[in-house]
């Protein structure tokens, strides 16, 4: 069998899908976006690959003997424990190239610090499933952060110069690609888990699964490429889409009933009509301030030195939405100190910058042409629930009752469409052939 992947190279994070000959998904990949754009296009591809060997080793069980549920058990322990492995290799890539660079006066703190890492290491990343895009970068860093403050706090070098090691490191880091040997992870994987006082004929079961999976050929037949850093992508010209066409199709592929398309992604947010075939027939965009999008959240998270996840619960706590003037990221985060120095609650300040946010949506929406029954957000915003209550708040004011399409694997939408295009540009040259 064949398979086709898309990419979506985004401004904070890059997305593989990777789907077969009948369009079903099989592998998804996510990595944070960084500098190198060939890296990490790389590394999502990567993860999408091994997330599709763990659909064939889900595959392979579910022809085995065992019960449904055992095998959900079995899937979410060995996928904890291959991620995990895979973060162990990486904090021994970044110890290494932390001692390398450290000068010579921080050289022993450095150490020091990875003896503390290595010590807490299966509790630090103990817990993170394949499929949650918790990153390596922010894990690890948390840790690093605290214990450099424990070290620097009995005496030894300043914080600052152990945090400045750990910058220049995790730069070099992440512009590595880690060779992964996903059977050899695996097995290892499947040893902690088949330890766990399971039978026999479940443990055989259990690793001929993943030898099956393993030996499987995942052949690429093609690959298109989409996003904010889509002409950066190592593809041919014909190998490229543009966002709006990609979250188009993407969205009608999940939704067939969809006829508008919200997506407010990390640099930009894009307002998409679609018709019964997932074509686009009009669109908007945001100009080149990214406020309204993923990075004016998280500037705004930084300001408020709260976690990007922490906004939308923080803001739905809110007695009132506080009026937000400002539309630029920069403004808006000095008129949101202006109004905590004046006592405004945090959750109140919130409230009004996700109100903003999704106003700035709401004109883009208007001038594409209105909000459609049905209409689908798509993108990693789509996962803030302040943002999703007052879109629907709003849509419903201006344009009645609206069906809301919101998927859990939003974020995937544009790869998604990427890959379909993959495909059937395949079936179009096979058609012209023929």
């Amino acid at each position: 069998m064949k398979y086709y992947l898309g990419i979506d190279l985004g401004s904070t994070t890059t997305k593989a899908v990777l789907i077969d000959e009948n369009e079903e998904i099989i592998g998804r990949g996510l990595t944070n976006t960084r500098c190198n754009y060939f890296v990490a296009t790389e590394i999502a591809k990567s993860e999408a690959l091994n997330s599709a060997r763990f659909y064939l080793v889900r595959r392979a069980l579910g022809q085995s003997l065992l019960k449904d549920s055992l095998t959900e058990e079995l899937l979410l322990e060995l996928g904890a424990h291959f991620r995990v492995e895979q973060q162990l290799r990486q904090l021994d890539l970044l110890e290494q190239t932390c001692m390398r660079i450290a000068p010579e006066p921080v050289k022993e703190a450095t150490a020091e610090i990875f003896r503390r890492l290595k010590s807490e290491a299966l509790t630090i990343f103990e817990g993170v499933r394949l499929d949650q895009s918790r990153f390596f970068r922010d894990m690890a860093g948390s840790a690093y952060y605290a214990a450099a403050n424990e070290v620097a706090a009995s005496g030894g070098p300043p914080f600052d110069a152990l945090v400045g090691v750990y910058d220049k490191a995790i730069l070099q880091v992440e512009n590595q690609i880690l060779e992964v040997d996903f059977g050899e992870i695996a097995r290892k994987a499947a040893a902690a888990v088949a330890s766990q006082n399971h039978k026999a004929e479940v443990k055989d079961a259990f690793h001929r699964a993943i030898d099956e999976a393993t030996g499987h050929d995942l052949d690429i037949a093609e690959m298109v490429g989409t996003g904010y850093g889509r002409q950066r992508l190592p593809f041919e010209k014909r190998q490229i889409r543009s966002e709006i066409l990609c979250h188009g199709l993407g969205a009608h592929f999940m939704f067939p009933g969809t006829r508008t398309v919200l997506d407010i992604g990390g640099q930009d947010t894009k307002a998409i009509q679609i018709d019964d075939q997932g074509v686009v027939t009009n669109f908007q965009m945001n100009d080149r301030c990214a406020a309204g999008c993923g990075r004016y959240l998280g500037y705004i998270a930084d300001e408020l030195n709260v976690g990007l996840h922490e906004l939308g619960p923080l803001s739905l706590r809110a007695e009132r939405a506080c009026q937000i003037c400002s539309t630029c990221t920069v403004f808006a985060g000095a008129e949101l100190r202006d109004l905590l120095s004046l006592g405004e609650k945090q959750e109140n300040i919130l409230a009004g910058l996700h109100h903003a946010i999704v106003l700035r949506a709401m004109s883009l929406l208007a001038r594409s042409g209105g909000v459609e029954n049905e209409f689908t957000f798509t993108g990693g915003v789509a996962k803030n629930g302040a943002v999703v209550a007052a879109l629907s708040e709003l849509v419903q004011e201006n344009y009645g009752q609206r069906k809301l399409n919101i998927h859990t694997d939003s974020i995937y939408t544009g790869a998604l469409g990427a890959a379909l295009y993959a495909h059937r540009a395949i079936d179009l040259e096979d058609t012209n052939v023929a």
